[in-house]
Order: structure tokens, then sequence, then C-alpha cells
């Protein structure tokens, strides 16, 4: 029984090691994996999708099962939970957040438990119980910015340059 145990223990290890490793590598692959167009296009398509815990699909979605949808549709596949999600990535600071950057809360007391997709212009875009998905100031000073812990870089987002009134500005 033991030894069962300890077997399971090692695979279980052994699986989350190379899965880890697998997801780093989006985190710094040189080629652009999507533009930043692209992600806001797709990460709206769900908007207003209900909350459902445990939810993956257009039926309703959990924080992290919007946030697997929305990356599985641009061709990046994510572990299924927020707590693994924060493994995954490189972390980058608030003032380095890019559209499809990873953003962390503690919501419980406990540590990192909800997660959301930074989309530019001090918002994100999430799954969240009371609203469904939804886009949120960051620094919502009600909620969100007192909970905010950190955020992940999990793909190389293009920014697309506009031309607005003449000038060229990252959208």
């Amino acid at each position: 029984m033991k030894q069962q145990l300890i077997l399971r223990m090692t695979f279980i290890t052994t699986i989350t090691f190379l899965i880890t490793i697998d997801y780093n590598k989006a985190a710094s692959a040189e080629e652009i994996d999507f533009t930043s167009d692209e992600l806001r296009e797709t990460a709206q398509q769900y908007l207003n999708i209900p909350y459902v815990w445990g939810g993956t699909t257009t039926s309703g979605f959990d924080c992290s099962g919007y946030v697997i949808k929305v990356f599985s549709d641009l061709g990046i596949d994510l572990p299924r939970t927020t707590s693994l999600l924060y493994e995954v990535g490189e972390s980058v600071t608030k003032d380095q957040l890019q559209p499809g950057d990873l953003v962390f809360f503690n919501t419980l007391g406990n540590g990192v438990s909800h997660v959301g997709i930074y989309f530019g212009n001090g918002q994100f875009i999430h799954s969240q119980s009371d609203y469904g998905v939804s886009v949120t100031d960051l620094d919502d000073p009600k909620y969100w910015g007192a909970r905010y812990i950190g955020a992940k870089r999990i793909a190389n987002v293009g920014n697309v340059l506009q031309t607005v009134n003449g000038t060229t500005a990252e959208s």
C-alpha cells in the first residue's frame, strides 16, 4: 500500500512537472501567438455568458474555465484550475501588463483564487459570480484592486498598431 501511494505521488509529480515545462515554453516562444485584437475579439464573444461554478462551456463559465476556453480558441492549451494557471508562464509586474496576460486575485483570503485576462487600458475580462463574463477595472477600489496578487505571461501577443487621428498608438 505504501509503495502504491509513493508511486502514485511520483507519477502525479512527474506529470505536473512535465505539464509545467510545456506551458512555460509558450511564454518564451519567439513567434507571436496571436494579436491583441484577436485576443479581444475572442474574449469578447463570451461577454454576458453566466457564471457557473466548474463551468467550461458557453452554458456557463467559472473564472478558470473561461480563461482556458479563450486561450484554447486561440490555440493554447492551459491547465484547468486557477492554482495551476498561477504556476505557469512568466511573472510580470503590474506596470508591464500587456493584453493577454493572466491576472490573479485573492478573493477567499488564502492565496490565489480568481483569474482573468488583462484586456488593456487598466481593464481585465473574467467570469465573476455576480455578472458572468464581464470587463472590470483592474484597480477597482471597491473590490478587485485590493485583491490583486500578480500576473503571468503565457503567450506572446503582438500589439496591433492603430492610427487614430494621424497618430500611431499601441492598442
